[in-house]
């Protein structure tokens, strides 16, 4: 029985640390991001067909929509998708398009609060992403 509340009270400790705190560290991602968003700009200014090719542009997109969600969502929602804390996101776009999961990640849903961290260009680039996610 000792085990067991020694295992549940490091389970909490894990779960509580891994959804707060860390401002630091999302700022120093923010930067990345917004960096990383602007080099992605000059690679879909340089390709002919713009963002309708649907090519590397996209794959640019993805990655940087991973890393946005890992550094501000993978701590409740897993870093699969597969839930944890909050929900599976494995196929959130089955039941929500882009704009429904920016007002979810902006204003919060459930017991999930809002996002206020998360800028809305993240935001938005993240929803693309989980629409994608059927």
């Amino acid at each position: 029985m000792k085990k067991l509340m020694v295992a549940l009270f490091m389970g909490l400790i894990l779960v509580l640390s891994a959804c707060g705190g860390g401002g630091d560290e999302e700022n120093a991602d923010d930067n990345t991001t917004e960096e990383q968003e602007g080099s992605e700009e000059s690679t879909e200014e340089g390709a002919d067909e713009g963002s309708t090719d649907g090519g590397e542009g996209e794959t640019v997109d993805a990655q940087a929509a991973e890393e946005v969600y890992q550094s501000s969502c993978a701590s409740c929602h897993g870093g699969e998708l597969g839930g944890g804390f909050g929900p599976s996101l494995q196929k959130v776009g089955a039941d929500h398009s882009a704009d429904e999961i920016v007002e979810i990640i902006q204003n919060g849903k459930g017991s999930m609060p809002a996002q206020e961290k998360v800028s809305e260009e993240d935001a938005q680039l993240v929803a693309s992403w989980l629409e994608t996610k059927k």
